[in-house]
């Protein structure tokens, strides 16, 4: 076999292969992060939509300021994608494609009624922000196990962003003596 047909063997082979970040973490690490991360994601992109949902679909007295702030709180979840994606392909796995994937790993459930009143989504973000703050630490767990200390520090910040999340619909959520 001649050098330039090993070479487009080669080519052949790259081409054909899976998308494999090598990393020293190993194969079972990999696949272990990346199984809890796209669990994680596919829950933050759900609790996402349905922030916006809410958003969109706000009224009432504390419109404004409600609308407002769940706007603020879909963009920090939205800004949380891209990096849990990233660290999943840094770590040799391979992320979600498709809402249909989404939809079927998400654990945060969606909520297609046709209308809620405000204090209800309010409550049920601040339920499922808090549930988020459980995976997260579930997944810091899987993570610092592993040794993937740059994860387990990523998901430290999102902790407390999801913290002051269900901190803030809980306060906005009260009702006033």
């Amino acid at each position: 076999m001649s050098t330039r047909d090993n070479s487009n063997s080669e080519l052949r082979r790259r081409r054909e292969a899976p998308l494999i970040t090598p990393t020293d973490l190993g194969q079972a690490a990999s696949e272990s992060i990346a199984g809890s991360m796209n669990a994680l994601l596919a829950d933050v992109f759900a609790l996402y939509l349905k922030t916006k949902n809410f958003h969109w679909h706000m009224s009432g007295p504390h419109f404004r300021d409600y609308h407002l702030l769940l706007d603020e709180q879909a963009d920090q979840l939205y800004a949380m994608t891209d990096p849990i994606a990233e660290r999943i392909r840094k770590t040799g796995g391979a992320t979600l494609r498709s809402i249909g994937h989404i939809a079927r790993i998400q654990r945060i459930k969606d909520n297609d009624a046709d209308y809620v009143e405000p204090l209800d989504m309010l409550a049920e973000l601040r339920e499922d922000n808090m549930t988020l703050a459980a995976r997260l630490r579930e997944v810091h767990e899987v993570v610092d196990e592993l040794r993937d200390i740059a994860t387990a520090s990523l998901i430290e910040n999102w902790i407390d962003e999801t913290e002051r999340r269900t901190w803030f619909l809980f306060e906005s959520s009260r009702r006033s003596l």
